[in-house]
């Protein structure tokens, strides 16, 4: 089974106990996500099944885009809920219109300090093992960009945010960071991934959803191939095209654009390479995902 399955991730769960599920679900080992999403957080989570897995490389800088709320009057070690509080809460009763204004200041290329319960590694080591073992975790500021962020509403010592983040951008940063700066701690309450790239909640299934369809149905539940990288222009083969890409040889393709790369399809649903230029319309296939490999891959 071959496709790109958008999960709605629940809360408790870790992003490699999701690809675990859907590995049962699906029947197959070869499962993987397109992005870390943490215990605490829900939402948006892309899964890479059987040959769509060499897509991979190309969703590593994705676009996220979040909906969360931030909570004031105590930090914790782990910046969000999850966390230990680092001092007693205060009563804070926050400002729309100052907070509105706080949030400026966070938008564009910055500079930003990684959680210390991150997967960032020091020296080759994920920094949360060493925050777990209370070892000192010696973290760098690392440059992000956050193209969007606004307060939707504040009320008591809460605030709900949106935003848009280019990838590598940790939303847990950003409310203790806040929190900082008003001198009264704060965390990330509860987050939720509302997309990545051109994935939406709108192409999301709960795993119960999932586990509930008839095995023979799991295909119709996949993004559809026409959907992916629309960055890159589609061109569909014919039968000699087709041959040619399949055994990973270079082809002359329709030149629908002046693009570098481009999705090469067979039919309507059938995605079979990624193939990159080489001169005019000569395209070499860079990723192949060939026929072939659908059956050895299917049954784990």
């Amino acid at each position: 089974m071959n496709g790109i399955l958008i999960v709605d991730k629940p809360a408790g769960l870790t992003s490699h106990d999701v690809v675990n599920r859907v590995r049962r679900i699906l029947g197959q080992k070869a499962v993987g996500h397109l992005g870390t999403l943490d215990p605490l957080a829900t939402g948006v989570l892309p899964l890479v099944a059987g040959n769509m897995t060499r897509l991979a490389q190309f969703y590593t800088a994705s676009e996220k885009t979040y909906e969360g709320v931030i909570r004031f009057g105590f930090a914790t070690d782990t910046y969000d809920s999850d966390g230990e509080p680092q001092g007693p809460p205060q009563t804070v009763e926050v400002s729309l219109e100052h907070l509105r204004e706080r949030a400026g200041r966070f938008r564009g290329v910055i500079e930003q300090m990684p959680p210390p319960f991150s997967a960032k590694k020091i020296q080759g080591i994920p920094a949360y093992k060493l925050a777990r073992k209370h070892k000192e975790v010696a973290l760098k500021p690392v440059q992000v960009e956050i193209k969007e962020f606004e307060i939707l509403t504040a009320q008591g010592s809460q605030a709900s945010f949106r935003a848009r983040v280019a990838s590598g951008t940790y939303m847990r940063s950003v409310a203790h960071e806040m929190g900082k700066e008003l001198g009264c701690g704060a965390h990330l309450e509860s987050l939720r991934r509302t997309a990545v790239a051109e994935f939406e909640l709108a192409d999301a299934h709960t795993l119960e959803q999932l586990a509930a369809v008839e095995p023979s149905q799991l295909d119709e539940m996949f993004v559809h191939p026409r959907k992916l990288l629309p960055q890159f222009p589609s061109v569909t083969a014919n039968d000699e095209m087709a041959a040619r890409i399949r055994s990973g040889r270079a082809v002359n393709l329709p030149d629908v654009s002046r693009s570098k790369q481009v999705k090469v399809f067979y039919g309507q649903r059938e995605l079979i390479a990624i193939a990159t230029r080489v001169a005019g319309t000569l395209f070499h296939p860079k990723i192949v995902l060939a026929p072939e490999t659908v059956h050895s891959q299917a049954g784990g």
